[in-house]
């Protein structure tokens, strides 16, 4: 399975009970009642033409892209509301090149967020099995665009609205799955630093905050805890990338 970082046991226990659903000036998130057994969450269409798979500019790369450089701005939206994404490919150069290709042939459109550890990460980036509508919650999360990128080394700290590209906990595993830190204190000493960090959050993290409190079941936690499936869709309904 691809994914961000394990939480510490210390960790889970400091966020239990993070799950308010309403924060100032946001509306409330419906209302989901999870059961013993959830069921996976409900398909909506799509959103946006499928992506291509075809050498860029025209489609979605077939193999690694080239490494970035300079920054671009990609604004996500999402039917929470929308996530600004600055990528500064001097935080990760080949990190950087995988997102801003794959979000500019519109991969991560119809894709869900799949895993929420609250107080933690979102996370989202699955092509293969999280895309709307065919869901496959038996191989959630292992999914990519079948190729992967050399790591860049880790500069800075991980805080609330660093994105960074999740693993298998292998080296240069990583690909079009990413992260998105909920918090400054999210990562302690022991949490590894080992996902490529590509760029911050400078609009939304209200937004990212909402998905973090959204119900989660069905799935088992990476890290062996509690859930971490949402039970309700959080889709990536498009993405556009600037540059300066």
């Amino acid at each position: 399975m691809i994914v961000a970082p394990a939480m510490s046991s210390a960790r889970r226990l400091a966020t239990a009970g993070l799950l308010a659903l309403a924060l100032a000036g946001c509306s409330t998130i419906p209302a989901v009642t999870p059961t013993p057994t959830p069921s996976l969450p409900a398909t909506i269409p799509p959103t946006t033409p499928p992506y291509t798979l075809a050498p860029t500019p025209f489609g979605c790369p077939t193999s690694a892209p080239a490494a970035m450089t300079g920054t671009a701005t990609v604004t996500m939206t999402t039917n929470f509301g929308t996530i600004v994404i600055k990528v500064d490919a001097s935080l990760g150069p080949n990190a950087a090149g995988s997102f801003v290709a794959l979000a500019r042939c519109g991969y991560y459109n119809d894709i869900i967020f799949h895993r929420i550890v609250p107080g933690f990460v979102i996370q989202a980036g699955d092509g293969t099995y999280a895309r709307e509508p065919n869901l496959t919650p038996a191989n959630m999360g292992t999914g990519g665009p079948g190729w992967t990128v050399t790591d860049d080394p880790v500069t800075t700290a991980y805080k609330a609205g660093t994105v960074a590209l999740a693993n298998t906990g292998s080296a240069n595993t990583g690909s079009s799955q990413f992260f998105i830190v909920l918090s400054d204190t999210s990562w302690t000493a022991t949490t590894p630093k080992t996902y490529s960090i590509f760029g911050n959050v400078t609009s939304g993290m209200d937004v990212v905050q909402r998905i973090a409190q959204v119900p989660t079941g069905g799935e088992p936690g990476s890290d062996g805890s509690a859930a971490s499936m949402p039970l309700q869709p959080i889709v990536i309904t498009g993405t556009t990338v600037t540059t300066p």
